[in-house]
């Protein structure tokens, strides 16, 4: 059996990157699909790719800043499938990369606003709806801020950390209700925003040599990650920060 069979999810920052390969992991695992992004042209294409493969999903466009759209998600889920058993809110930004000190607030909120308040806005109405059955709540966090700390990267070190703080508190809150709430820290991982740090031979070669495994992860290698977080292979996991990070937390060679 499938390990995400008949199993109901929204993935947030679906178009790209590691939500994309997520999607069609849970898609080839049985789950029925609530997928969401801003570029409308790459979600559209993805839910064809997932339906002409027999599988089921739905597109919702929107910006997860948005409280309506982390309503509306939940909405078609149950209207569409009936229950809502998996959330993995994991859209994010890098945010504006350089000085701390010339960081306008505009800026820092925008990079908050879209990494940390989204989330708590996603699990605001998931929650609610798993109530009534239990669910896994996935982020999207990182090592950044974490286990790490890197200049120039304050909002995004900031909000991404705060996400870990978030899930450790709706874990303990809920627990009882049969919700587990966690977190996912990738390392550096080859997605369009990994390459536009990572954008030219010598700083690959640089983040690479930063990972105990000298290498970056591909988002399928990350989206397995988040399967064994989605499924009850994980059922007793719950309040954890899980680094998927090559080893760039512990190393030092």
């Amino acid at each position: 059996m499938r390990l995400l069979e008949n199993k109901v999810a929204i993935i947030t920052g679906a178009s790209s990157g590691i939500g994309y390969e997520t999607a069609k992991l849970f898609a080839r695992e049985g789950a029925k699909l609530v997928l969401s992004a801003r570029n409308e042209k790459a979600l559209n294409a993805l839910v064809e790719d997932i339906q002409n493969n027999n599988g089921e999903a739905i597109a919702i466009v929107g910006d997860v800043q948005d409280e309506a759209l982390a309503k509306k998600l939940v909405e078609v889920a149950v209207d569409k499938y009936g229950s809502l058993d998996v959330a993995f809110n994991n859209a994010g930004t890098l945010g504006v990369l350089g000085s701390s000190t010339q960081l306008t607030l505009k800026k820092w909120n925008e990079t908050i606003n879209t990494n940390l308040t989204s989330a708590f806005l996603g699990a605001k109405f998931q929650i609610e709806e798993m109530k009534k059955g239990g669910g896994s709540i996935i982020f999207t966090s990182t090592f950044v801020g974490y286990t790490v700390g890197m200049p120039h990267m304050s909002a995004y070190a900031a909000s991404k950390a705060g996400i870990i703080g978030l899930t450790q508190s709706l874990a303990t809150e809920f627990a009882t209700n049969n919700i587990r709430v966690n977190s996912l820290l990738p390392g550096g991982t080859d997605t369009p925003m990994g390459r536009s740090v990572a954008n030219t031979p010598e700083t690959v070669s640089f983040v690479e040599g930063l990972h105990a495994m000298k290498r970056m992860a591909s988002p399928q290698e990350i989206a397995k990650s988040a399967l064994y977080l989605a499924s009850d292979m994980s059922s007793f996991t719950t309040g954890t920060a899980l680094l998927c990070d090559g080893g760039i937390s512990i190393n030092r060679t």
